[in-house]
């Protein structure tokens, strides 16, 4: 239940730059840039078609959209209500109010985790600064469960002493658990002294004293206030029949009374028509009291932490301002990808390791932000003068004809990209009417994008990038390197006695349980078809013409299971230089091919592969697969590019080992695999600095090959086009030896438990692990061990442990379990994140609850719950096109059959008592653990 203090909103994707895929620009060009194309208008119509908007008379605004393309449904509770809405000592309120709502209801008091769980329904929330969301994607039969769990925590939440006490706890831990990074406390000082006199200027999250101040009469009268029928909007879509659900809507939200209040500003905005943004206009920039007439003193924080950072906040006009469509797509001219002005100015030249923007248009006036993380040696006030002279050029040069096209393209193909699933859709229509008044809001916005031009763009980069109103601030690291913390070994015993409580008795659960409507016969998942080149690639395809869009999932066995612990870190090298250039073209001009078009196109290297993901609409896939054969034939990793992402990779490197997750785990691991298993090895500066060139193309010759090369394709496309553009695209592709193989040692579980500990001074949060090795995808016992790890850990609110740790104790924000498999046994693991005085008391209740499971097993009522769960949210899964390519392509890469995809539900019903029980027998070893906390020490 996370907040999000960067809530972008929902009618964009965030274009955010980043070292992983993008790689660095070609300091010389093989080719000229790539010539736009005039930009296609994306029809907006299927946005908000078939929408109905009904209000009850209490006031509920419901918003139905019908989408039969797979038989699941989304409902989704939006309350106009969050961070803005805080007066002066309840920060963080709206954030503490979302924790309660899942502590159960007067006729339910029950986790509704557990609820939510028990239906299969993908279910979560959020806190941002003008709403809090609750949102669940289920089977089509579980729809009126769901509206009837909604509409019982929205009128009689159980907000008591106890629900409050281990909530508090809860957020806490989350809130320091966000301190432990660098880049949220530089934003939380930066957006303190831009909005001094303004909510926004706080947290979302809120503080740590005011969280600990909160009453229960406090919460109770905020939620009295704001979780009112008249302040909601109910959003449902996917495979209903509007009529049936809109009786069930009366009967359940119907009967609810209107008892609380809107806010003025509210009123006004949601009475305000979205045509008011379809023809932006000459207006000053908004007046705010926050904004000083003269230029502000950078905000300076020298803290411990890893890399140094820049962020840079300027005042916007709210949602509904004329200048918006403007203001974002200046945002993609700026920041929109590799071929973005700030990528080349700062990423590109060295100064930079990464840079993105967001702008935050709200209820009231927002603002645009851009942050960079500085590259070695280069301090950020440096950084800054070179920005400001970007956006000053910005400001005196209107944009290329070029560079506005592009970025229209990508705005609009990010809205039929980003709305192929109906939970997506359902998330954009209740934003829409809850931030900026109407559902249809896109509408218009899309037409004002379609009529901007290049003076448009100067006139708003003149109106509000204006220096003498921004707010900006540096982080500079007081301990640089990032080398690991101290480690030191501890006792194998615990320090308490802890005895759990009894697992939650599944038919006790089912009292509360909302009955599903009587279900009707599923539809039968189609298979992919399979087809090899010549050359050994595989390629599978499933065509799906409910979206005119294309998802391509990859793998190359190309990954780091190959390095050496002396060159550790040399397949991510070769994977993130690969858009660098080929032999003909250089870097931006692979970028504009790409972004020209709104393509998207990515590689980055795991343990047992590279992934490839690329995505954009379907008339488009030529380019797609013409760029992808390109570059994985004839990628030509330049001197200069290959130096500049060594250095971003140093820079990583540095954050990782100064994040106690990212140390944890590291540590973990080299303390479960031996030093000769490819499993062990991490990369370490030593071992980045020795990557030469010439190991960087021997890796590159060797290890990218068609025939260890796997490719799946999902998406609006006739299956024998594709294969005629494969194999075109990559018939000279050839290779004459055997494929590279790795014979992994064995791994032996510890004789006994070993745990060991990892200081990072200046952090607030602990984070352990806890496990050893595990199994591998085709284990005869992964389906069993997978129903097992729903009980025990598969899910924070309505595991075992999540019950106990979390919801009981309320020591952590965070705790779950999992199986990590693949073609090799991965680890099996615990984790959790925790204060660090709780650490042990956490560790201790997790240890018992893993005796307690191998002594008593699971029950009946378990295994069933667990099963059903498991089940019922696969179709959720297949509802999403991008999820299906991922899930075709695992099942190939793992040496599944084809029809695991449409059989996995099946394998998991077969689970038996007696096999769950063997499996907790061979694979939970409570005395044979490793224990890693990571963290600020005791």
């Amino acid at each position: 239940m996370p907040f999000f203090p960067k809530l972008r909103p929902f009618i964009l994707i965030v274009f955010f730059i980043s070292f992983l895929l993008s790689g660095v620009l070609s300091g010389g060009y093989f080719s000229n840039a790539a010539t736009p194309s005039a930009v296609t208008p994306v029809s907006n119509v299927a946005l908000t078609q078939g929408v109905r908007k009904t209000v009850l008379k209490n006031g509920l605004t419901v918003l139905t959209k019908e989408v039969h393309t797979a038989p699941v449904v989304s409902v989704q509770v939006w309350y106009r209500v969050g961070s803005r809405n805080e007066k002066a000592g309840e920060s963080g309120i709206s954030h503490q109010l979302e924790h309660l709502m899942f502590k159960g209801t007067t006729d339910r008091p029950v986790q509704f985790g557990r609820l939510f769980s028990a239906l299969g329904s993908q279910s979560n929330a959020f806190t941002s600064y003008d709403e809090t969301a609750y949102f669940g994607t289920v089977q089509r039969d579980k729809l009126e469960a769901l509206v009837t769990l909604e509409a019982d925590r929205m009128e009689s939440a159980l907000i008591g002493a106890e629900q409050l006490t281990s909530e508090k706890r809860v957020v806490i831990s989350e809130l320091q658990g966000y301190e432990n990074s660098p880049s949220y406390r530089l934003n939380r000082a930066v957006m303190r002294a831009a909005f001094p006199k303004r909510a926004y200027g706080l947290p979302v999250g809120g503080t740590k004293a005011d969280v600990q101040q909160f009453t229960v009469e406090q919460v109770r009268n905020y939620y009295k206030t704001y979780y009112s029928p008249d302040n909601a909007t109910l959003v449902i879509t996917g495979d209903f029949a509007t009529e049936p659900v809109l009786k069930t809507v009366q009967k359940t939200f119907g009967k609810l009374p209107n008892r609380g209040k809107q806010d003025s500003q509210t009123k006004e905005n949601s009475s305000k028509s979205p045509s008011s943004t379809s023809t932006p206009k000459k207006t000053p920039p908004p007046s705010s009291s926050s904004s000083s007439t003269s230029k502000k003193s950078p905000i300076v924080l020298k803290e411990p932490g890893s890399a140094a950072l820049l962020q840079v906040v300027y005042p916007l006009p709210n949602v509904n301002h004329p200048d918006v469509p403007a203001i974002d797509l200046m945002d993609v001219i700026l920041t929109g990808g590799r071929s973005s002005q700030l990528y080349q100015t700062l990423v590109e030249s060295g100064l930079a390791s990464s840079v993105g923007a967001s702008p935050s248009e709200l209820i009231e006036p927002g603002w645009y932000e851009i942050n960079v993380t500085a590259a070695a040696g280069q301090p950020p006030s440096k950084i800054a003068q070179v920005l400001q002279q970007s956006l000053a050029q910005l400001q005196q040069k209107q944009v290329t004809t070029e560079e506005l096209n592009r970025a229209k393209t990508q705005l609009q193909a990010s809205f039929v990209l980003s709305n192929q699933d109906i939970t997506s859709q359902a998330t954009q229509l209740g934003y829409n009417q809850t931030v900026a008044g109407d559902y249809r809001y896109v509408e218009g916005y899309l037409k004002a994008i379609a009529k901007l031009t290049a003076a448009d763009i100067q006139r708003v980069a003149k109106t509000y990038l204006n220096p003498a109103k921004q707010t900006i601030g540096f982080f500079e690291p007081t301990l640089p390197g990032g080398k690991p913390g101290s480690s030191s070994g501890a006792s194998s015993r615990t320090v308490e006695n802890f005895s759990p409580g009894k697992p939650v008795d599944p038919a006790e659960l089912a009292k509360y349980l909302p009955p599903a409507t009587s279900a009707t016969a599923s539809t039968q998942q189609p298979l992919p078809q399979q087809f090899t080149l010549k050359n050994g690639l595989r390629v599978l395809l499933l065509p799906d013409h409910s979206v005119p869009t294309v998802n391509l999932s990859g793998q190359i066995d190309a990954g780091a299971e190959f390095d050496t612990n002396q060159k550790a870190g040399l397949a991510s090298l070769v994977a993130t230089n690969l858009m660098n250039g080929t032999q003909t073209k250089n870097a931006l001009t692979l970028a504009k091919t790409l972004e020209d078009k709104g393509v998207s196109l990515g590689f980055a290297a795991s343990r047992e592969g590279v992934g490839i993901g690329g995505n954009g609409l379907s008339a488009n896939m030529p380019i797609l697969i013409q760029t992808l054969a390109d570059v994985v034939q004839n990628a030509t990793f330049p001197d200069k590019q290959l130096e500049l992402t060594r250095q971003r990779a140093l820079i990583s490197l540095k954050v990782q080992l100064d994040d106690p997750r990212g140390l944890g785990r590291r540590v973990f691991q080299q303390a479960i695999y031996p030093e000769n298993h490819p499993f062990h090895s991490f990369p370490t500066e030593e071992s980045l600095k020795s990557v030469t060139r010439a190991d960087v193309l021997r890796f590159y010759q060797e290890h990218y090959r068609p025939d260890t090369t796997t490719i799946a394709l999902v998406g609006d496309f006739d299956p024998n086009q594709v294969k005629a553009q494969f194999n075109k695209a990559f018939d000279k592709w050839q290779v004459q030896s055997k494929p590279p193989t790795l014979n992994l040692p064995a791994v032996s579980l510890p004789q006994t438990m070993k745990q060991l500990s990892s200081v990072i001074p200046g952090k607030t949060e602990a984070v352990t692990y806890i496990g050893y090795n595990g199994i591998a995808r085709k284990d005869s016992r992964y389906y069993s061990a997978l129903v097992l790890n729903q009980i025990l850990g598969g899910d924070t609110l309505s595991s075992r442990l999540g019950t106990e740790v979390r919801d009981r104790q309320g020591l952590t924000y965070g705790i779950y379990s999992g199986f990590s498999t693949g073609i090799n046994p991965g680890p099996f693991l615990i984790q959790m994140q925790t204060a660090p005085g709780d650490a042990q008391k956490a560790i201790t209740s997790t240890l018992a609850l893993l005796k307690q499971l191998r002594d008593q097993g699971i029950t009946q009522g378990e295994l069933n719950t667990a099963k059903r769960s498991i089940t019922n949210s696969y179709p959720v899964e297949l509802a999403n096109p991008s999820s299906v390519a991922s899930m075709i392509l695992d099942n190939a890469v793992y040496g599944l059959s084809q029809t695991e995809i449409r059989e996995f539900p099946k394998r998991i019903q077969a689970v038996t008592p007696v096999q769950v029980q063997q499996t907790i027998q061979e694979l939970i070893h409570p005395d044979k653990l490793v224990i890693v906390t990571a963290g600020p020490g005791a």
